[in-house]
This record gives C-alpha cells, structure tokens and sequence, in this order.
C-alpha cells in the first residue's frame, strides 16, 4: 500500500476525479479522502508522470516534500471542518488541527505561516467567509441561521468578521448583482 498526496483536492467531486482517473491508470485506490489517497500498490514509478500530467489537467498535484503535505493537510481539515461538517467544532482550532495532525500547533502555525504568508487563524476565518457568502447567495437561510449555523458568538460578530473581511455588510453583499464568490482552492 502507498498513501500519496495531492494538492487542490477540496470537494467530494474532486474525491470522485481522483478516484476515477486512477482507476483509468490501473491503479485500486483503497482510500479517497481530501487531499489523500491511498493505493493498493506498493510504487506509482512506472505511472508518475502520467499520473502528474491527468492530476494537472483538473488542476491537482501531487506533493512529494513534507512541507507541501502538512500545509495541504491543514489546509484540507479546515475545509472539511467549515464546509462539510458546518463548522461542529467542539474544541478550540488549534487543538484539533494538532490532535489531527499529530504535531505540536506552535510548529505547525509556524510552517504555514512561512509556507502561506497568512496563519492558520487567518485561513480558517477566509474560509468561514466564504461559505458565509455561499450562504448568503442561496438566500435559504437569515443571517442569524447562518450565525448559529457557522458557531459564531453572534450576527454581530459575523457581520463585524465580515465587513473586515470583504469591505461590505453581509446585506449589502446579499444586494449586489455580482456577487463575488472564491474557489476554495483558490484561497
């Protein structure tokens, strides 16, 4: 078994990709998480570069330093925390990154700080942000659900995060026309 890395994977449907385009190569995936994926063979050798040139086509990569995979780690645990389990954080974000992880937080921050230019913080606040506009554009849920929904303290909070964030109320951003939303991989 081999466990690779792959850079961008954010979504279910990059799961999917993934999944597919290495089972075209004739490699069995066992497992398909963000960002990971796990392969019954023991070598990618004789694959490598065709494997690189498919993932890059879809906009992935494949990580082959250790820096890289951490920060992709990171990066994969705060989306699938904001975006697919609606930000249930039962403990504080560093904690959790670093249980995950299984590394001391101070060297983690420290990494991505270097890595990214921005913290970990800083990248997960982006994140709530931008699935607080995704929120807003289907207009399915008021401001205060999607206060309740994020886990922010209050619709006073939120709103304050993201006037700082995005120059706008969040009812004035609902207003505009063109409502300027980011791609995940993209942040």
């Amino acid at each position: 078994m081999l466990k690779l890395y792959i850079k961008n994977m954010v979504c279910g449907r990059c799961k999917f990709i993934v999944k597919t385009e290495f089972e075209k190569l004739g490699l069995t995936p066992i497992m398909v998480e963000l960002g990971e994926v796990t392969i019954k063979e023991n070598s990618i050798e004789t694959k490598a570069e065709e494997l690189e040139s498919v993932l890059k086509q879809y906009g992935f990569e494949l990580l082959t330093d250790k820096k890289s995979k951490v920060i992709e780690k990171i990066k994969n645990l705060i989306i699938d925390l904001v975006h697919n389990k609606n930000n249930e954080l039962n403990v504080n974000l560093s904690w959790y990154i670093s249980k995950k992880i299984r590394q001391d937080y101070t060297n983690l921050s420290s990494l991505f700080s270097e890595v990214e230019g921005t913290t970990i913080e800083q990248y997960y606040i982006t994140q709530k942000i931008e699935k607080v506009k995704e929120l807003l554009v289907y207009d399915e849920l008021t401001l205060s659900e999607i206060a309740v929904h994020l886990n922010y303290s209050s619709v006073a909070h939120l709103s304050n995060q993201f006037k700082k964030r995005i120059g706008l109320t969040p009812s004035a951003f609902k207003n505009l026309k063109d409502k300027k939303r980011r791609q995940i991989e993209d942040i």
